[in-house]
């Protein structure tokens, strides 16, 4: 951008389009050496975020990317949440901090906050008002408003690399869409988001069956693929044979979508 020098070597640059006023931080915590640039332009900073005020850390942290550690959540929410051996959980079973283990009863509004909390960040980096619009499509469909919103959180593209087992985490499963490795009947689709229709195809492309993440998360799965999703793992390919109910998908965890409409209907 004019006027505005990019980062030397000390960072990694990002580029994120988010608020009217934010710091760039050459990799020297605490110093800021700039303020800008107006609101929808892009900017560099660094990805060490501790020298940042906490205002603006937060509003880096809400653009969408989970930057912190990714297990984090699990003694937050006291739930191994996405059954996986490195999680801090499975060492301690008490919440962050220095009086985590002095956390007392929760009341009504925090389970259901944290019924809430649980289900959105099961699916990694889904942000709170992309969340409630799935809550508020899910409440305009027929049916059950629970079910619903677990049969849309299921058809997202990510989730189903994720079940057929193309990724190890759903992270990096949101990576692959992201960087066009996923086709969904034969067309490039790179939105983590997009919604896939039951009888839909998605599959590896050529150039990218050889990665060595996808053929890691292929030979020693951590979970098995559900049964609406028909799964060719020699073709890496793999079918969305129709949307599922609560009770179909393997939650590592209690999920309880009833409490998370409960939460969003007060």
């Amino acid at each position: 951008m004019p006027g505005i020098p990019k980062p030397t070597g000390l960072c990694r640059q990002q580029r994120f389009d988010i608020f009217p006023k934010i710091v760039i931080n050459r990799g020297i915590p605490g110093k800021v050496e700039a303020f800008g640039p107006p609101l929808n332009q892009s900017i560099y900073f660094d990805s060490n975020l501790y020298g940042l005020p906490d205002n603006i850390r937060k509003a880096i942290i809400m653009s969408g990317k989970r930057l912190s550690s990714k297990h984090k959540i699990d003694r937050r929410l006291g739930v191994n949440l996405w059954g996986r051996p490195k999680s801090p959980h499975n060492k301690r079973q008490t919440g962050p901090g220095m009086h985590g283990a002095q956390r007392g009863k929760p009341t009504g509004y925090g389970v259901q906050l944290s019924a809430k909390q649980r289900l959105k960040g099961y699916y990694g980096n889904i942000g709170e008002r992309q969340f409630r619009r799935y809550f508020q499509e899910a409440s305009r469909m027929k049916g059950d408003t629970s079910q619903n919103l677990i049969g849309l959180l299921e058809s997202r593209l990510d989730a189903i690399v994720y079940r057929a087992c193309f990724a190890p985490t759903v992270f990096s499963a949101r990576q692959l869409v992201n960087h066009r490795h996923v086709t969904v009947n034969g067309k490039v689709i790179n939105i983590p988001s997009y919604l896939v229709k039951e009888g839909d195809v998605v599959e590896i492309r050529e150039k990218s069956k050889k990665m060595p993440l996808i053929m890691v998360a292929i030979e020693t799965p951590e979970r098995d693929v559900p049964d609406y999703i028909d799964c060719d793992k020699k073709a890496l390919k793999a079918t969305y044979l129709r949307v599922p109910k609560l009770e179909d998908v393997p939650y590592p965890v209690q999920i309880e979508p009833n409490l998370v409409v409960e939460f969003y209907s007060r």
